[in-house]
């Protein structure tokens, strides 16, 4: 068997849950995608409502709903309370994890009215906004005055807070590193009921630097202020085509972003946006963006994808197209080209609704799409959630620039899972050490991609049904999974918590720094009142006992290797 054959797998026998979730689309039709569009245009209504007020009027809504959280906090008796929790229904939630840990008892703060626009600083280039507000509401009012976040996550309905606490990327991380690299500062409700507010350089520095990934276990992110970048009306796009192996594939990739003289900073040499799709073992489309004014892409002969409308093919098989026809350049207005994943949720439309791609849908229902992620897993149920669990893979992998090939490899030897997405960030040196950090020495290797202050990473994302699943065969995904973090950990390598995890608390610290966040937890008296960020990802159901017994035992374990005596 060579490097890249798949294990030959028996057949498996079909269950009566293989059958719901093949006829699921039925459900999803007539249920999901009519409440869906209800709760789009309902968020939107309230969006426009929040855009009527003045940026006045919602700084002093934002002061009153912090006196708010402060004074529920207050109200927590240690002794008798559960720890804290936002009051977000579990299943709203956007990640595919489990939200289990809200079956313990536990203490409830409602962040609902948390969902506001508070300013737009064109001259400092900042926007503060609420944990609750999402990309599409902060693209549609940005994008207008040409201005966007420096990283604007694909999906419309991630946000902020979600990617802050936990983890966000688009195509312009390769430049400004992941959404919470763009943050420069953080207002937290502490445990105690201190509002702080946490840059790189006041005295709440630390915390600052231990907010991203922390899954909010240390305090209650009520704003934040990210930079904002000047941006023009549209995005020209190149597809190239490659054909050849899981390497080649890779190295074409690597050169479309990151020069091989190592001049990284040089934006004649570097696009705007990169991504890359790898549809089978031997074909994938690399994608690069740069913006482009209205009269540029307006003259005579270039070619304008309005590709945001409901009737447009989805864009990762529109891409595909250059596999046939060859490279070939279009113009995509801007907020279209941000939210290009929206509609078909990347290709998980595909396995949602088989026929949701065809021109007939596309024309009669597409305007319905996307379904809401939220009101998928409302709808599941526990065997459903069980089957997909097992017999679907939704894992981002965050792998050094130089490992992408063998990561490639990996997924295809594993889990046969196609298309994949890769797309770059940057993985910046920082004055202290995260839960998320570059590979030791890496500045003195000067990989491609790399700089002396940052190290390239790329998320390669697989998101699908395993190739042995669609062919009928025995797959084991909780084994899949526990390889995949197995390699993960040997390789530098990282993986994002929004995904359900087979880890253990020892392996989880293997992947990720304790020092900092363990530091942070007990300087501003998150322990004992915030679940920690292992149990809180932790997979499958969480008892009270379960709780206390993890909080007793959080110097213990996996932390007694990291948890040195402080000087």
């Amino acid at each position: 068997m060579s490097d890249l054959e798949a294990p030959l797998r028996p057949k498996r026998k079909k269950v009566w849950v293989d059958y719901f979730v093949k006829f699921r689309w039925i459900l999803v039709i007539f249920v999901v995608l009519p409440i869906s569009f209800t709760f789009y245009f309902l968020i939107y209504l309230g969006d426009v409502k929040s855009e009527m007020k003045s940026y006045k009027r919602r700084q002093k809504e934002h002061d009153e709903n912090v006196k708010k959280v402060v004074k529920r906090l207050k109200e927590r008796n240690p002794s008798k309370d559960g720890l804290v929790c936002t009051a977000r229904k579990p299943w709203i939630a956007v990640g595919m994890r489990n939200v289990d840990y809200k079956r313990a008892r536990h203490f409830e703060v409602d962040l609902s009215g948390f969902r506001n626009i508070l300013d737009i600083d064109v001259e400092n280039m900042i926007a503060r906004v609420e944990p609750l507000v999402n990309m599409g509401q902060i693209s549609r009012a940005t994008v207008p005055m040409n201005l966007a976040l420096a990283v604007v996550a694909e999906l419309d309905d991630l946000t902020v807070g979600g990617l802050i606490n936990g983890y966000g990327i688009e195509g312009s991380s390769h430049i400004y590193g992941l959404f919470s690299d763009t943050v420069v500062a953080y207002e937290i409700v502490l445990a105690d009921g201190r509002v702080v507010r946490a840059t790189k350089d006041n005295e709440f520095s630390d915390i600052f630097y231990a907010i991203p990934w922390s899954q909010g276990t240390l305090g209650l992110l009520v704003s934040a202020d990210i930079k904002l970048i000047a941006v023009k009306e549209y995005m020209k796009v190149t597809y190239t085509p490659v054909v050849g192996s899981l390497k080649d594939m890779s190295q074409a990739y690597m050169d479309s972003f990151a020069p091989r003289d190592g001049d990284q900073d040089n934006p004649e040499k570097v696009p705007d946006f990169v991504e890359g799709m790898i549809y089978t073992p031997n074909e994938g489309v690399m994608m690069t963006g740069r913006y482009a004014s209205k009269e540029e892409a307006k003259k005579k002969g270039n070619v304008i994808n309005c590709c945001g409308w409901w009737f447009k093919p989805w864009f990762y098989q529109h891409a595909a197209t250059s596999l046939k026809k060859g490279e070939f350049v279009e113009y995509i207005p801007t907020r279209e080209y941000y939210h290009r994943h929206t509609r078909s949720l990347y290709w998980e439309g595909k396995l949602i609704l088989p026929f949701g791609d065809q021109w007939w849908f596309r024309f009669l229902l597409g305007w319905l799409m996307p379904p809401k992620v939220s009101l998928l897993k409302a709808t599941q149920g526990e065997a459903i959630r069980n089957y997909y669990h097992e017999m679907h893979v939704i894992q981002d992998m965050l792998v050094p620039l130089y490992k992408v090939a063998d990561a490639l490899e990996w997924v295809h030897r594993e889990m046969e899972v196609y298309p994949i997405w890769i797309c770059p960030h940057r993985m910046f040196k920082l004055p202290v050490k995260t839960m998320i950090y570059p590979e030791p020495g890496f500045e003195h290797h000067r990989r491609q991609g790399d700089t002396n202050y940052a190290q390239m990473y790329t998320d390669v994302g697989v998101y699908y049904a395993p190739g042995p699943v669609l062919k009928g065969e025995v797959y084991d995904g909780a084994e899949a999974v526990r390889r995949l973090e197995n390699w993960l950990i040997e390789n530098h390598s990282f993986q994002p918590q929004y995904a359900v995890s087979e880890l253990s608390e020892k392996n989880f610290w293997r992947m990720f720094d304790a020092e900092l966040y363990e530091k942070c937890r007990r300087s501003y008296g998150a322990v004992g009142t915030f679940m920690s960020v292992y149990y809180k990802s932790k997979k499958g159901r969480k008892t009270e006992k379960e709780v206390q017994e993890a909080e007793q035992a959080h110097l213990e374990a996996a932390y007694a290797e990291v948890d040195q005596p402080m000087d």
